[in-house]
């Protein structure tokens, strides 16, 4: 029998635990990183230390807990258990959320921008990438911290710089453009029959924006549910469309003009390059948020081992995943629910402070250095201030000291 006192602490547990670590755990239930070598107030904001690299054998975090998803996946299989009819709202019923079209035109509309103004910006700041690791530097003097850690990399794990574009500062993200986002899902031998676009413009697509080169199935009635079967009464071309014969489903690959980068001109001086760099910010925040309130909605899908995107209420069927034991998968992907940095990845770089500098960032005081979105960086040191969003992984608040007094720091 445990002693008397024994007892009184476990009945208190959850009080005590609550007392000791009241200071650690904010508003939101998270516990809050320490501010190390700072030097602002007590209300400066807390430095966030990034998350770590996963390995080969990690899964990505899942966004919805698993005891949720096996809790609706129950419910689920109870209801397709009863014959009757589920109701289904929009976009599940086929049906477009009329409150987000504008959205998806704005967000189409902030990517243009967005590679306009990042294409005129890195003629004036360089970019450099690693050809071992692929990892991203924005600015003239390369970093010198050796994070280099991949097969073939030399043993003092030091980069080996090239000159970078715009495809290392916005990496693109591929999906398979779906006709009807509620058919079935693309097989493995259709997998060079189906174009690929930009996941960001299949999303826009999905949500109503409307693209000759990538035609689309709008529906004028809702598609039911019985049974946990989808059942659509509508015919497969309304009566409104006359050229529904002409579609191509397949094929868009053989059309001239492909899904890619805007060239068009932006009405701003070409010499300006803190108005690029404020219109740039401006388009890679709308582009992120309008992106975001579109996935509420409009699910993505995302491999839990490799990047693989897919836009859709399912992943596609397609044999090409290599990542960790994908041969147990017989190839195919291990589909999760995505996030925004699945659909945009920020690619984060070191923060460069004083650009005006020629000494490079070393190994030694990496601790003390911030990161950042490498589009962001870009436009900080193009001569934008950053908003608060990125205080934390930025650090503007900390002192980096020099190599000597390193060791002093406590």
């Amino acid at each position: 029998m445990l002693p008397r006192g024994t007892g009184i602490v476990r009945k208190h547990r959850k009080a005590i635990l609550q007392s000791f670590f009241g200071k650690l755990i904010g508003r939101n239930g998270v516990i809050q990183p320490f501010t190390l070598y700072s030097t602002g107030s007590l209300e400066a904001p807390k430095c966030i230390e990034m998350p770590g690299k996963l390995k080969k054998s990690e899964r990505k975090p899942l966004v919805t807990a698993i005891n949720e998803l096996k809790h609706k996946a129950r419910l689920e299989r109870q209801m397709r258990q009863q014959v009757h009819e589920i109701a289904l709202q929009p976009p599940n019923n086929g049906l477009l959320v009329k409150s987000l079209v504008p959205i998806a035109h704005e967000v189409y509309a902030a990517r243009a921008d967005l590679f306009r103004c990042v294409l005129r910006i890195i003629d004036s700041v360089p970019v450099q990438s690693c050809s071992m690791c692929g990892e991203v530097h924005v600015g003239l003097v390369p970093h010198k911290i050796r994070t280099c850690n991949v097969a073939g990399s030399p043993a003092n794990k030091e980069h080996s710089w090239k000159r970078g574009g715009i495809e290392h500062i916005l990496p693109l993200v591929e999906s398979f453009h779906l006709y009807d986002r509620l058919g079935r899902a693309v097989s493995h031998e259709e997998r060079l029959q189906v174009d690929r676009i930009p996941a960001i413009v299949e999303l826009c697509v999905q949500a109503g924006l409307d693209i000759p080169e990538c035609p689309t199935r709008r529906r004028a009635f809702p598609v039911y549910n019985v049974a946990g079967r989808m059942i659509d009464f509508e015919r497969r071309f309304p009566k409104d469309d006359i050229s529904g014969k002409d579609i191509k489903t397949i094929g868009f690959w053989e059309r001239t003009k492909k899904q890619g980068v805007d060239t068009k001109p932006m009405d701003l001086p070409y010499d300006d390059l803190k108005g690029f760099a404020l219109r740039g910010m401006e388009a890679w925040d709308k582009m992120r948020s309008g992106a975001l309130k579109l996935m509420q909605k409009y699910t993505v899908q995302t491999c839990g081992y490799c990047p693989e995107v897919q836009v859709g209420p399912k992943g596609h069927r397609v044999r090409q995943c290599q990542a960790y034991k994908h041969q147990m998968r017989d190839g195919q992907h291990a589909w999760q629910e995505a996030t925004i940095d699945d659909l945009i990845p920020p690619v984060y770089v070191w923060h460069v402070k004083d650009t005006h500098s020629d000494r490079p960032l070393v190994d030694g005081l990496k601790r003390y250095y911030g990161k950042l979105p490498a589009a962001v960086e870009l436009f900080a040191q193009a001569g934008v201030h950053v908003g608060e969003n990125y205080t934390g992984i930025m650090r503007e608040d900390v002192a980096v000291p020099d190599l000597e007094e390193e060791k002093w720091v406590v």
